[in-house]
């Protein structure tokens, strides 16, 4: 049966259906691990000279810091949510990792190495997201086997 369960997680309303999905089909299982992560596009980081422009830069990466910040905590609080609604404590695990490459391989690699059953992702309307979402779910589809790739739209 399904035991560890992978969740890219990216705050949209299509991510939360995907969260509900999986609370409503594994919460009562038991020993059912859930990862739930985000891959992040990290702020840059400049060295700052004395300059106007550069002070101007250094408050706009430190603003892009505490967005990112912002988005750690919401993706604990997303933890908590799952474990207020049945998974156990230490079966839900946050991964806030910044994004070094392509989504799909994120996804790949850290399902791989977490030996995961499931994978669920979420489909977008739109033709630019369509193609965006094709693509990962193509690479994913394709180079996993043994997981199940289940898609809420």
């Amino acid at each position: 049966g399904v035991k560890k369960i992978l969740v890219p997680y990216n705050f949209t309303e299509l991510d939360k259906k995907a969260l509900d999905f999986v609370i409503q089909t594994f919460s009562g299982i038991q020993d059912a691990e859930v990862i739930l992560c985000n891959f992040f596009t990290p702020a840059p980081s400049i060295t700052v000279k004395d300059s106007p422009g550069m002070k101007k830069m250094q408050e706009s990466m430190s603003y892009l810091n505490q967005l990112i910040g912002e988005q750690e905590e919401n993706l604990k609080k997303t933890r908590e949510i799952l474990v207020s609604e049945g998974f156990a404590d230490a079966g839900v695990k946050i991964v806030f990792t910044p994004k070094k490459k392509e989504i799909s391989n994120h996804i790949i690699e850290m399902a791989a190495a977490e030996k995961v059953d499931l994978i669920v992702l979420n489909r977008k309307s739109g033709i630019v997201s369509r193609f965006f979402t094709k693509s990962v779910f193509n690479r994913v589809v394709m180079t996993l086997k043994n997981t199940i790739v289940c898609i809420v739209s």
